[in-house]
């Protein structure tokens, strides 16, 4: 497949305000936490199935684990761990209950935050309702090792500010077309708009590494030419029968089937990415990171 981004349309998207660092010296403290953002361009590439049984691996190394259900309006990791919550995030957005009391219990210790499903306003929430949950969201991060976002698909404001938060943003494409050219989409925005440096990049649902390696090659090629953005090529998961069995059963492959294919790439995965430092890259103008929280000035 071939990918075409000529010069001449190249979109020159406005940054967002600069950020104004916070003085209290208590609040440039450092979380040893790693904050993970698991995004993608497309829908259907599978990645709500990738954030969950990547947070049982590291569950299951011994790491503190939590889980952000960051669709806000069509939140679906709850159905798909089985989980049925009485409360969500738009319980904590309404002010209704605190941060602290949505907390759910899912497989292997970890612990997720559920999103709403079928609230449309929870798409479009405004700057300041951003920055109150992302400062509640601050009061959990020293009691973690590991906090997962997963995203909605595309690169709409609401998924953005998510993905830009994070300390590391893992892009999951599958060997579609229309998966690979919204993959390079998202990268593009990421690049111009919110002047990123780096994204790690997975891609799901192949028949094996060559694969994998060939849309990693496909991306890399036209990134190199048209974006100043590196992409680190972190791996793969197969198909696997096994992980479709799993979700019909609202279960992890991981913990259903631990023998499968798809188990032992998370595995392997989760024990590569802890053995890896988190990326010493430059992030863009947008870093929410809570541990220096500061406010953006909105348009």
């Amino acid at each position: 497949m071939t990918l075409k981004d000529p010069s001449n349309n190249v979109i020159h998207m406005p940054r967002r305000g600069q950020l104004r660092h916070a003085d209290d010296a208590s609040r440039r403290r450092k979380s040893h936490a790693r904050v993970i953002a698991i995004t993608s361009g497309k829908g259907g590439v599978g990645k709500t199935n990738i954030v969950a049984n990547l947070g049982f691996a590291f569950s299951r190394l011994g790491k503190k684990v939590l889980i952000l259900d960051a669709d806000l309006g069509l939140g679906n990791l709850d159905v798909l761990l089985g989980v049925a919550p009485k409360y969500n995030i738009s319980h904590v957005i309404r002010g209704d209950k605190t941060i602290e009391e949505i907390i759910e219990e899912g497989p292997g210790q970890m612990r997720i935050l559920p999103a709403a499903s079928g609230i449309q306003e929870l798409t479009q929430l405004a700057h300041d309702q951003k920055m109150q949950f992302f400062t509640n969201l601050d009061r959990l991060i020293d009691d973690l090792d590991i906090l997962l976002i997963d995203t909605a698909a595309g690169i709409s404001s609401n998924v953005m500010d998510f993905v830009v938060m994070a300390q590391e943003i893992i892009v999951v494409v599958s060997p579609e077309p229309t998966s690979i050219t919204d993959a390079y989409a998202l990268m593009k925005v990421l690049s111009l708009k919110y002047a990123e440096k780096s994204c790690r990049l997975l891609v799901n649902m192949v028949a094996g590494a060559r694969e994998a390696q060939d849309v990693s090659r496909q991306l890399g090629l036209v990134i190199d030419r048209f974006l100043d953005i590196h992409i680190d090529y972190l791996g793969y998961v197969p198909r696997d029968d096994k992980l479709t069995r799993g979700v019909k059963k609202q279960r992890l492959v991981s913990d259903l089937y631990p023998e499968a294919k798809a188990s032992h790439c998370f595995s392997e995965l989760a024990r590569r990415m802890l053995k890896q430092a988190p990326s010493s890259r430059p992030k863009g103008n947008t870093n929410l990171y809570w541990h220096h929280l500061v406010r953006t000035t909105p348009h």
